[in-house]
């Protein structure tokens, strides 16, 4: 299954259909605060929730639900060549791309402004050329 959750009420509005313990893992890639006791929540017992996001304060990790789950929870901030590797060829083999608002460097002004105002779907990436790089999802 895939969600994302780019709004925190797409994540509630999901735990709120009572899917507790229904997935195997999450790979979190948020970057700014949010809840743990949910993900841990809609996991499998044995189930791995892997951070990969790098939230600017410390997050609460509440221990009931991570023990008595029997939840694996871990993190990285970077993987070496060998495992970048690994998640390109398996993002490759399963049509996984990226979604991306590319911005040309003339709106370089207009998406500063949006990002102070917090309105940002997906990641900005810069284009620099006049065509985009394939396996990317234009938004």
């Amino acid at each position: 299954m895939y969600m994302s959750g780019h709004k925190s009420s797409d994540m509630f509005a999901y735990i709120e259909t009572g899917a507790t313990s229904t997935l195997d893992g999450i790979i979190d890639t948020v970057s700014a605060e949010h809840p743990i006791a949910p993900l841990l929540n809609i996991l499998k017992p044995h189930g791995k929730l892997v951070m990969v996001g790098l939230p600017p304060k410390p997050l609460e990790l509440p221990a009931w639900p991570l023990l008595m789950g029997r939840k694996i929870m871990g993190g990285s901030i970077i993987g070496g060549m060998e495992e970048t590797q690994e998640m390109l060829d398996f993002a490759a083999k399963h049509n996984i791309t990226p979604q991306v608002e590319v911005v040309s460097l003339n709106y370089v002004n207009i998406t500063m402004e949006r990002l102070l105002k917090l309105d940002v779907k997906y990641r900005f990436v810069l284009g620099i050329g006049k065509t985009s790089k394939a396996g990317c999802k234009l938004i």
